[in-house]
């Protein structure tokens, strides 16, 4: 028996009792008589002593340690004299009689600590050793438990897990495809799934009528903090239901997970249309835990002698409240800030409100108190605060406010990570166009079905028909996204002519969906949540990196195993791509 307990268990209940320990070195300390060794496993650590009266075997033994060897160690239970509280083993410690060595192990390349000193590309290489540092163990300890309460609550809602494949088709709507060549039907080849969509969709065909899946997806994108290449989705879809059902059955799960895994109770989730969120945020997935909404002052701020003005098609300002005493220092770095190519700014106008009543500008030399004052009262700005104004292009310039007031939200501390803050943004756009390809793409994914009262307008402005489709955002992350889906076949027919495809090309790529369709599908509707980004959440991390065992970095790769690279030809042949190789090169 390699343990009788776990370096977490021991408490001062089991003083005077032998036990077995088994797990790694965290430390050892050397002092004159005593030899000090923190042993510890994913439970804890507990610690470990040998004194002077100890065996010669022993005492070498425990000289031999390192960082991060393996051992096994026997003892007997005691007090400690001086405990240590910030360990929930503190009050005691294992005082050994027999120590084996179970596999010595190298210096690691950086701390196996909470606060190690491995640069993220280094932990990224050595991932195995940054595993058993708590703060990431953690992290997977809690998607554990995320998964499990997601499938409880499924469960007792009658869901049905069902697994989908993972080899399927290619489709050209959406992100890239990963493909995968055929050995067996050569020139043709497999993608991996970007989601289980057509699956669920035809399960439902099949009378599945609550279906989930806790599923790996695949897209070959560029990558950010909230995106991999390989990812995974709680992908779920219901029969015979309508938003309102959706809705309310995924606030459900969201306040049971909030509820099981952070004892936090959520209760308000509201909706909040599109274009409001765009309007008064600047984007699709507004963090609603502070206000600061941006304003349209371009009435106000036109027709002066300010060209910058003058030539904009939109001004947008947002208010920072108590952010008037901002130093000159402060406001160039928020200037700098605006002017970054990620963010697309060419500069930025401030005013701030004296507390006397008074205003002081940027632009002084073109606007009278009178005209400052207005946009102050447009703003809801008061003594004290600080108006932000952009200027450019309407789309380009929401953004940039958007950016823009997170980042003041950062600064003024208003964003608060235990503090959660959910919203449905709904009713948008079914439809986006493409300007280079001159044609529609779809806003979501071509099953996504139309507000009825907007199917008029599919004929007459189709760019204005709104999706029956909804987002949950979370503190200005989205956390899930999904829609009611077409279930009529002149329906998806009509909506594969507005993407562009012919009948033909429709048939070729979705004529399997099509043709189920005329066996009785029912109306269904489906939701799938970013589980990597909901345990973030979670966790209070702003990349998802670390709630995942094994992640890439920002170039799509897995330094640790280096992957992706290259295979032997031999493959190739089997996979009749050397030869189309050889002839590209």
């Amino acid at each position: 028996m390699y343990r009788t307990h776990t370096c977490g268990d021991l408490r001062i209940s089991h003083a005077g009792q032998e036990v077995t320990l088994s797990g790694w070195v965290q430390r050892k300390r050397e002092l004159g008589a005593m030899t000090f060794v923190d042993l510890r496993d994913r439970y804890g650590i507990t610690q470990l002593v040998v004194d002077d009266q100890s065996s010669d075997d022993l005492k070498e033994a425990v000289h031999q340690l390192g960082r991060e060897y393996v051992v096994q160690a026997k003892g007997i239970v005691r007090e400690r004299s001086s405990k240590n509280d910030k360990i929930e083993t503190g009050e005691v410690e294992l005082a050994v009689t027999e120590l084996n060595i179970l596999n010595p192990a190298e210096l690691p390349p950086f701390t196996i600590e909470d606060e190690t000193d491995g640069g993220d590309d280094l932990r990224m290489k050595y991932r195995y050793l940054d595993l058993r540092r708590n703060p990431v163990r953690e992290n997977l300890v809690l998607r554990s438990q995320m998964g499990h309460y997601t499938r409880a609550y499924l469960n007792e809602q009658n869901f049905i897990e069902t697994e989908t494949p993972v080899l399927i088709k290619s489709t050209p709507e959406g992100a890239r495809d990963f493909i995968v060549p055929s050995r067996m039907n050569e020139g043709q080849f497999y993608a991996l799934p970007q989601s289980p969509q057509v699956f669920k969709q035809l399960l439902m065909i099949s009378g599945f009528d609550r279906y989930f899946q806790i599923v790996k997806c695949f897209r070959d994108e560029d990558l950010r903090a909230d995106r991999q290449p390989e990812f995974t989705q709680i992908d779920c879809e219901m029969s015979f239901v309508d938003q309102e059902d959706i809705l309310n059955t995924f606030e459900g799960l969201t306040r049971h997970l909030f509820k099981k895994v952070k004892d936090v109770e959520v209760t308000d989730f509201p909706r909040m249309p599109y274009s409001e969120a765009i309007a008064n945020y600047g984007c699709d997935k507004p963090d609603i835990r502070f206000e600061m909404l941006i304003k349209d002052i371009t009435a106000l701020a036109q027709a002066k002698d300010f060209k910058v003005f003058n030539e904009a098609e939109f001004v947008g300002a947002i208010c920072a409240k108590g952010a008037g005493s901002y130093t000159r220092k402060q406001l160039d770095e928020l200037t700098n800030f605006v002017k970054r190519p990620q963010v697309g700014a060419k500069g930025l106008v401030y005013v701030k409100c004296n507390e006397d009543g008074t205003f002081k500008s940027s632009v002084d030399k073109f606007y009278d108190a009178e005209d400052l004052k207005a946009w102050a009262e447009a703003t809801g700005a008061e003594a004290g605060d600080l108006i932000l104004v952009l200027s450019g292009d309407k789309n380009p310039m929401l953004s940039a406010l958007c950016d823009l007031r997170l980042e003041m939200g950062d600064r003024l501390g208003l964003r608060d990570k235990n503090v959660f803050k959910p919203l449905w943004v709904v009713d948008f756009p079914l439809l986006e166009w493409d300007e280079e390809a001159k044609r529609f793409h779809a806003m979501h994914h071509p099953f996504t079905s139309p507000k009825k009262e907007d199917y008029h307008l599919l004929e007459s402005d189709p760019g204005a028909v709104r999706a029956n489709a909804y987002d949950l955002v979370i503190n200005g992350v989205e956390i899930g996204g999904g829609s009611v889906r077409i279930f009529d076949s002149e329906l998806q027919a009509k909506m594969f002519d507005l993407l562009g495809f012919t009948p033909e090309e429709a048939k070729a790529q979705f004529g399997f969906l099509m043709n189920a369709f005329k066996y009785g599908a029912p109306p269904h509707a489906g939701i799938a949540f970013g589980f990597d980004r909901l345990v973030s959440l979670f966790a209070g991390l702003d990349t998802i990196r670390d709630v995942i065992a094994f992640p890439k970095n920002n170039s799509g790769r897995d330094v640790m195993i280096d992957s992706p690279s290259t295979v032997a030809e031999a493959q190739l042949d089997e996979l009749n791509l050397a030869l189309n190789m050889k002839e590209e090169k």
